[in-house]
């Protein structure tokens, strides 16, 4: 595991990353911060989660420069670590975290390229990051985040897992939880420390980046959809397009993405009554504006049948829409995150 560490760190030339500059266009939307050291001396990070605006961010920088700004980030705080051990020991040698996932979105993450990414974050932090994790708080973490972190702990290990604790949106849960781990003058005010900035502001900013939603006049980067893992088609104008896609078991995930070019159309799920063959709307059939940005979504089949995506044209009798999509049936999420 070391060599092949080793050998990663020479792919990525990291020793040249500590000259490297994070680019400044995408600098002030990273949503990350120290806050402090916890009671044995070992880093605390504050990481509003909700904040990273992951479509955004690779429409301005590719996932290569991505992977390297994480690098960097990792790294930095590795040295920081370090530094601490000098002064109290191995015990600090490690960090601790705080998740905050108010506000957390799934949308973002069922956009491929996203999901990718943060897939290939995980592998890439436990091959080469290994037990670096002291304790990990996700806070304020929503019901849809157990169905996103059942796929993601398959990529995670044992020690890393148990170094995790979730916690809802129940604030005298978790915070009595940190503070039992963080002295309250280095924790920011809005998690149950005393930490402000010099205008009050609880979220202590100045320390803390928040993230945010990136500008749309940033953009750089296209993100072309017509690759072979997406269909394109034609919805003819006055017309539809409807397919049909089932639901192997009570549970399944139907999650879809789509984008079409130049105009918006209508888009909806029919489910089928499987007794007298008539379909109801469990999306209803709308226009969606997927040629300004992807439309991305998520469904949790209720019955063992059949779906019908609905791509609707009838409203323009002028113009023919182009659109670019991808569905996929998923297994059922059976281990769901304990969120305490």
């Amino acid at each position: 595991m070391l060599r092949d560490s080793m050998e990663w760190r020479k792919r990525w030339d990291t020793d040249s990353l500590v000259d490297w500059e994070i680019p400044e266009i995408i600098k002030t939307y990273l949503p990350h911060g120290l806050s402090g050291f916890d009671n044995d001396g070992a880093p605390v990070i504050i990481v509003p989660f909700a904040g990273m605006d992951m479509y955004g961010t690779l429409h301005v920088i590719s996932q290569n420069e991505f992977v390297k700004i994480m690098i960097k980030i990792l790294d930095n705080y590795l040295n920081i670590a370090r530094e601490q051990s000098k002064k109290h020991g191995q015990i600090a040698n490690q960090v601790t975290v705080v998740f905050d996932m108010e506000g957390f979105n799934l949308k973002q993450y069922l956009w491929k390229p996203a999901g990718e990414l943060i897939i290939a974050f995980l592998q890439m932090y436990e091959a080469n990051y290994p037990e670096i994790l002291k304790m990990c708080f996700l806070i304020n973490a929503p019901r849809v985040f157990a169905f996103a972190f059942s796929i993601v702990k398959k990529f995670m290990d044992d020690y890393t897992l148990s170094k995790m604790q979730i916690y809802k949106a129940e604030p005298i849960k978790w915070q009595a939880a940190i503070l039992k781990l963080i002295p309250s003058n280095q924790l920011p005010a809005h998690y149950g420390g005393t930490l402000t900035d010099s205008d009050g502001n609880p979220k202590y900013t100045s320390k803390i980046c928040q993230g945010g939603k990136i500008p749309k006049e940033l953009y750089t980067k296209n993100m072309d959809k017509t690759n072979e893992d997406y269909t394109t088609v034609v919805v003819r104008k006055g017309g539809k397009l409807e397919f049909d896609i089932s639901a192997p078991e009570v549970g399944s995930i139907l999650s879809w993405e789509f984008r079409s070019e130049d105009h918006d159309i209508k888009f909806g799920i029919l489910k089928k009554d499987d007794t007298n063959g008539t379909k109801t709307e469990v999306i209803p059939i709308r226009r969606v504006a997927s040629h300004q940005s992807d439309e991305i979504g998520v469904l949790t089949c209720e019955n063992q049948t059949t779906y019908s995506l609905v791509f609707d044209n009838t409203y323009s009798l002028l113009r023919n829409k182009k659109v670019h999509y991808s569905v996929r049936m998923l297994p059922p999420a059976k281990q769901a995150a304990r969120i305490m």
